[in-house]
């Protein structure tokens, strides 16, 4: 009877949940090679049918979520795993770790200065100002430092995911397009400017794009905790 319950009720709905997820991430994942479409992100995509999924039969998020655990449980050691290309080419990245830091320094201060400015001579708000300057780095650190600063959370992990999918999407090719060839460069431009969803997606490409990528994503967040809320806070006097 227990055995039963526990099919019909919560174990059950685990198992359809993370298995229907897995499934439709993977065709989309078939589909986009097959087709060579750079819109099918995986990614993307499967947010789309899932959003449309779960409107369509009246399902809460909540109960989504609780129900697909396993897959939140396995971020961790996928996280983790991003390690792994950085960890080959240690070697190299230690002789050039000068100029890498440097290069994510700059372009870190660039969008956060670039961005404040720019919000608040568009729109004038001061919170949405602060989400988007600090869309180039990975979300929990990004929410963390929104919060401290008065910034509008909501719109800073929006910002987040539209940047990340943004680089995954069109990033590559754009680099490719204004001659910036380098496996190395391609991956730092986009672990910068689309954090861990670009690094998931470049990862596909090569080991080297992904080490790169996975190190401008910590350096840059790093960067960015450190120097954001002393710029901020200064940009904001002035207004």
């Amino acid at each position: 009877m227990l055995i039963t319950e526990l099919l019909h009720s919560h174990l059950l709905s685990s198992v359809v949940a993370v298995t229907g997820t897995i499934v439709l991430f993977q065709f989309v994942a078939v589909l986009q090679r097959k087709l060579n479409a750079i819109w099918l992100q995986p990614m993307l995509m499967s947010i789309l049918v899932l959003m449309a999924l779960l409107l369509w039969q009246d399902i809460n998020f909540d109960r989504y979520f609780s129900n697909s655990w396993l897959l939140n449980a396995l971020l961790e050691p996928a996280v983790v795993a991003l390690g792994f290309p950085l960890y080959q080419h240690l070697e190299t990245i230690t002789k050039q770790w000068k100029n890498i830091v440097l290069t994510l320094l700059i372009g870190a201060l660039i969008a956060i200065i670039s961005s404040f400015i720019i919000t608040m001579l568009i729109i004038g708000d001061y919170t949405i100002a602060v989400a988007l300057s600090l869309k180039s780095i990975t979300t929990p650190i990004a929410i963390a430092i929104a919060g401290q600063l008065d910034g509008n959370t909501a719109i800073t992990a929006f910002t987040i995911i539209l940047a990340g999918f943004f680089g995954a999407l069109v990033g590559p090719r754009w680099l490719t397009y204004i001659k910036v060839k380098s496996p190395k460069a391609q991956g730092l431009a986009i672990g910068a400017a689309s954090h861990a969803i670009g690094t998931a997606t470049v990862s596909n490409i090569s080991y080297e794009h992904a080490a790169y990528s996975s190190l401008a994503l910590i350096v840059s967040a790093v960067i960015t905790a450190i120097t954001s809320p002393f710029i901020i806070t200064f940009l904001a006097s002035l207004w």
